[in-house]
């Protein structure tokens, strides 16, 4: 397979969870090939962990922006999240080990706040 059909082929959604505004992640970016791209680009160079998941994927690229995640992938968003409350950046990207320190109880109260979503 060529660069050019892998780039067409790749989906990306980027979610964002606030508990106190919605009741599910809601999707805040969406897009196929040189756009799934940009954003899997973004956000690894804001430090945002990327997970890869092709059948996730594209079962997300088919909502519309700012919809919340549908209740039969809950599960699956679940785990994705629980996986990255362990995430730590490479030291390069980590600002200040106190700040991480800090933000742990936020991580804490994350992690019940997505439990309680199942």
């Amino acid at each position: 397979m060529s660069e050019f059909e892998e780039l067409i082929r790749q989906k990306a959604v980027a979610l964002k969870y606030n508990p106190d505004k919605n009741g599910a992640p809601v999707i805040v970016a969406s897009g196929m090939g040189y756009l799934a791209e940009r954003i899997t680009e973004t956000a690894m160079e804001a430090g945002v962990p990327v997970y890869e998941d092709d059948s996730l994927a594209t079962l997300l690229t088919q909502l519309q922006l700012g919809a919340e995640i549908p209740q039969e992938l809950y599960q699956a968003i679940v785990d994705i999240y629980l996986y990255f409350l362990g995430y730590v950046p490479d030291k390069e990207e980590t600002e200040d080990k106190n700040l991480q320190e800090e933000e742990e109880p936020v991580a804490a109260e994350e992690e019940q706040s997505l439990r309680n979503m199942e």
